[in-house]
């Protein structure tokens, strides 16, 4: 199998790429690759900046997965490869090419820049990682950095917001996927296939359209569905018209709660319940019965608008940290409220 890891500065890719390493994989780095192109060159003392450069010269000169068959010509001999450092849509299209899956890592910001700095000292200031980050994501280059593109074209994205046990848990459960795969391929029969349930089905749904969010505190999606058949959808963005968080950055607000607590909240966008609500309204479609997918246990205000519309059945990804208010009101409603894990989502440091 060949993996290709991608993902955000800080996020903890070389952890994911160490656990393969345990399990056998055979490692290649592109940073690697990089740096002995610039060694060649007699470039002893290069930067971060350097590696970019050098690397968007080799892609624009010979191609944008040059880099990609570089690795697999140096993995040459080795069933199971992981190929770490991912940063330009060409790299996957190359990976996908040569039979292999992309997985993408990310984490909440402030825990990527606590990490990054640990190991990097020219980045002292969170504002210094946030503009470092924003080049690596968002690069218009056409032969450079992509980060974003990748996340987005990933086979599976791991959020690495835990411990080192619960990272393991999740690449455990990708390599068993792909292994079950991997035994319909080859004609051993579907015995390992399970077909989605519906709530699994529509979560899937949900997952993809969360990828259009433009609000990096929580790129979250939402599908409204009814006798198994999508109604509507939504995702978390500006009003229309207006600027998104990903392009102007964050309206955060403090929220003084009644026990003295004090949280933080990004109020320049529509969260995905109300955006797919309000789609609902504009096209004349009844929520009365229908069941809500989302990502994290919705807020008070969607609550309220879930309740109102006559939807019966919430189903959640995770559990928001500030869900109590939302459940108990729920209740009171007689609204069904199901959740996939008992991870909790928290915005508390972002």
């Amino acid at each position: 199998m060949i993996i290709g890891l991608t993902g955000t500065k800080g996020s903890g890719k070389s952890t994911v790429a160490e656990i393969l390493k345990e399990k056998g994989y055979f490692y290649v780095s592109l940073s690697s690759i990089l740096k002995t192109e610039l060694e060649k060159r007699g470039i002893k003392n290069y930067t971060v900046k350097d590696l970019q450069d050098i690397g968007n010269e080799i892609r624009k000169n010979y191609g944008r997965g040059e880099l990609i068959k570089r690795a697999l010509i140096a993995a040459k001999g080795n069933n199971n490869i992981v190929i770490d450092g991912v940063r330009n849509l060409g790299e996957v299209q190359e990976i996908k090419k040569s039979g292999g899956i992309l997985i993408a890592v990310d984490a909440p910001i402030k825990t990527r820049f606590e990490r990054f700095v640990k190991r990097e000292n020219n980045i002292k200031t969170l504002e210094e990682f946030k503009l470092l980050d924003q080049s690596d994501r968002r690069g218009k280059e056409e032969y450079g950095q992509q980060v974003d593109k990748c996340i987005e074209n990933a086979d599976y994205l791991i959020i690495n917001n835990s411990d080192l046990e619960k990272l393991k848990e999740k690449i455990e459960e990708i390599l068993k996927k792909e292994s079950s795969k991997a035994s319909v391929n080859m004609g051993e029969g579907i015995t390992n296939y399970k077909r989605p349930s519906w709530d699994e089905y529509f979560m899937e749904v949900c997952k993809a359209i969360a990828k259009r969010a433009t609000c990096d505190r929580g790129r979250s999606g939402c599908v409204i569905a009814k006798d198994n058949r999508i109604l509507v959808t939504g995702y978390v963005g500006s009003p229309k018209g207006f600027p998104h968080c990903d392009d102007v950055g964050h309206l955060l607000k403090k929220v003084v709660h009644e026990d003295g607590k004090v949280s933080t909240h990004c109020v320049r966008t529509v969260h995905a319940e109300q955006n797919a609500i309000c789609q609902a309204a504009k096209l004349g479609v009844s929520l009365d019965g229908a069941t809500l997918y989302c990502k994290m246990t919705p807020c008070r205000t969607c609550a309220m608008l879930i309740i109102n519309c006559g939807i019966k059945r919430v189903v959640c990804e995770k559990k928001y940290h500030l869900a109590k208010e939302s459940e108990e009101m729920f209740e009171r409603a007689g609204i069904e409220l199901v959740y996939f894990d008992d991870e909790i989502e928290s915005y508390e440091n972002q």
